[in-house]
């Protein structure tokens, strides 16, 4: 359908844009698409990574020596918050009583 679209026509879409959005604001929103989207592909990227590590740590190999056990994960508190750090996958027992 886009393709079909003569040049007369592909003008009169883009004056109608201008004037619903103005000239000013324009370059700002083609701006923000464009971190947008490159935000989107760095954390598809990310996602991708993940889940290709995640594979290859559940793929046992029988010549590997047995590994070295791993400390556990633990959410980052905040600076000088001492007390909200725990480790994953552990209830936060300083709310308990």
């Amino acid at each position: 359908m886009i393709g079909n679209l003569k040049p007369l026509e592909i003008l009169l879409i883009i004056a109608v844009i201008v004037l619903l959005f103005g000239a000013k604001k324009l370059p700002e929103m083609a701006r923000s698409l464009g971190k947008s989207a490159r935000i989107l592909k760095s954390e598809a990227k990310a996602m991708k990574k993940d889940g290709e590590a995640e594979d290859a740590a559940a793929a046992p190999v029988a010549d590997q020596a047995p590994q070295q056990p791993v400390a556990p994960r633990t959410i980052q508190a905040a600076p000088g918050d001492v007390t909200s750090s725990r480790p994953v996958g552990e209830p936060n027992r300083t709310t308990q009583g």
